[in-house]
């Protein structure tokens, strides 16, 4: 039987990496908030 989680490095990134936040506004409102680190 095949598992529920089948790992994609790109499909993951693409979902929650550096750019999709960059799109979003969640970069903004994390710097306006005075976040060391903005995406992990």
């Amino acid at each position: 039987m095949k598992r529920t989680y089948q790992p994609n490095k790109r499909k993951r990134a693409k979902k929650h990496g550096f750019f999709a936040r960059k799109e979003s506004n969640v970069l903004n409102k994390r710097r306006k908030k005075g976040r060391k680190v903005l995406a992990r």
